[in-house]
């Protein structure tokens, strides 16, 4: 019996992957931290389900936990015991989908440092772009690594520099460091959250009874009976403690690039991204198009859930009904007893089966957020015509992806790209559609309130950091 991660299977698969989430609680007043941190990551487990990590301090000593799995797998009720008992009133928490470094224990989050200062905590969403030369630097010098993650960079800078103080030691570290991270950072008596100066990877501030919030998404503030304060801004360190909330302004060259992608895919649609709600936005991509391609249909349908949003704003602009065009069984989980390789490509059913009953003699418009391999649209755009279905037609929420990320998204190679390697005729005839329509980059910016301090590198090459060289020309190359 083969137990196997399933490429094919899950259609979630042929998705861009976020790396991480992060999570953090300073109390105020006696509250079970590690509770409540865990309930927020659980409101988090769509941004990551390889690992995940609690650390709570009681101002003198940090107790940690972190397992492989996703959060009910990694944690049980005497994990969590365990914590509570700590009597702490900070926490921090990672969930993790590696994008740098080896699926393993070691390298899950949070990392745990022992500097001047006590015991430091660290939770890094991102990716840093000069990690190797850093790393290099610090090895030369006599450090040894003990993860094969970028987010130890940071945490040993931060240890070196704790002479001078946690603020000034953070300030220093993520000075020094290129590329984007959203970071939750917990010494002895504080709470830090600190974004790089593009705002590339989201992080906000909530209120809770007891105290404060960070968190990646809002809709881990809404879980825990919090509410959203704000965005922490581009280029900001925020210092909680015992005096409230402190801002510091560590960057002078700040431009908002919050990823465009966590409007179109990776947020939870129940959150509020830099005053933008993603919800909103998705249907808005919709919407637009519409505007952009007005087709003769019978019936709007999604490939579920991420493309719901999209669909139903198509349905209401062109006044085509919208309805479920496939069944999700919700029962499949991350890993699946591997069928034969003859029965794989058949395999999208065991997750997505069309429901014959609403699609049978009728045209078809089916919307997804976006397509990165193509391949779960091949096989669901088959399955839609043998359930009868007399013409398929397939738009996708967001432009071609062209190119790779280098800041926290796992992204194959640009080889692997469709849209990288063929031209929109190629693509509809690879997949099989009767019609196949992009949205255009500009209809993602009317979307997101026709603002346009998004990064949007994955759709047209030009990054908001510069990525090594080297990467690129790898990426060119395969």
């Amino acid at each position: 019996m083969v137990h196997a991660n399933f490429d094919i299977m899950d259609p979630q698969n042929d998705k861009f992957k976020d790396e991480c989430g992060v999570f953090g609680v300073y109390a105020n007043e006696p509250v079970d931290v590690a509770s409540v941190t865990y309930y927020g990551l659980y409101a988090l487990q769509h941004r990551g389900q390889e690992s995940t990590g609690i650390a709570v301090s009681n101002g003198e000593e940090v107790k940690i936990h972190k397992g492989l799995g996703i959060i009910t797998e990694a944690f049980t009720k005497e994990n969590l015991d365990f914590l509570k008992e700590h009597n702490g009133n900070i926490a921090i928490g990672h969930v993790r989908y590696s994008t740098a470094g080896a699926k393993t224990i070691e390298n899950s989050q949070p990392l745990l440092s022992t500097t001047k200062l006590g015991q430091i905590a660290t939770a890094h969403n991102g990716n840093l772009v000069n990690y190797d030369v850093i790393r290099e630097l610090l090895e030369e010098g006599g450090h040894v690594f003990n993860t094969t993650v970028d987010s130890e960079v940071i945490t040993t800078l931060i240890a070196r520099g704790s002479k001078k103080g946690i603020e000034r030691a953070v300030i220093d570290a993520i000075s020094a460091v290129r590329g984007s991270f959203a970071m939750v950072i917990m010494s002895k008596d504080k709470l830090i959250g600190v974004r790089d100066p593009h705002g590339i990877r989201p992080l906000c501030i909530g209120k809770i009874a007891e105290g404060y919030v960070l968190s990646s998404e809002s809709c881990a503030i809404d879980a825990i009976g919090g509410e959203l304060i704000r965005d922490v801004r581009p280029g900001e360190i925020v210092i909680i403690d015992e005096n409230g909330i402190k801002s510091i302004n560590y960057s002078e060259n700040t431009t908002c690039r919050t990823c465009s992608f966590e409007y179109i895919y990776f947020a939870r649609p129940d959150s509020v991204m830099d005053g933008i709600d993603v919800h909103t936005a998705r249907v808005r991509q919709g919407e637009q198009l519409f505007k952009e391609y007005p087709i003769d249909a019978d019936l709007v349908i999604a490939v579920p859930d991420s493309g719901i949003p999209a669909a139903l704003g198509y349905s209401r602009a062109s006044g085509i009904p919208y309805d479920v065009g496939f069944v999700k069984n919700r029962y499949v989980g991350r890993t699946f007893i591997s069928p034969s390789q003859e029965l794989r490509e058949r395999a999208v059913a065991v997750k997505l089966n069309p429901l014959k009953v609403n699609v049978s003699g009728k045209k078809v418009i089916m919307i997804d957020d976006s397509i990165v391999r193509g391949t779960t649209s091949k096989h669901l755009i088959e399955s839609l015509r043998r359930a009868g279905a007399t013409e398929v037609h397939f738009l996708v929420a967001s432009p071609v992806v062209k190119y790779p990320c280098y800041f926290g998204i796992d992204t194959p190679y640009r080889s692997e790209l469709i849209g990288a390697n063929k031209s929109l005729e190629e693509i509809r005839e690879n997949i099989g559609c009767d019609s196949l329509g992009y949205l255009s980059l500009e209809g993602i910016y009317e979307s997101l309130e026709k603002r346009r301090n998004f990064c949007v590198g994955c759709f047209n090459g030009v990054y908001p950091v510069s990525a090594p060289m080297e990467a690129l020309n790898e990426n060119l190359e395969r």
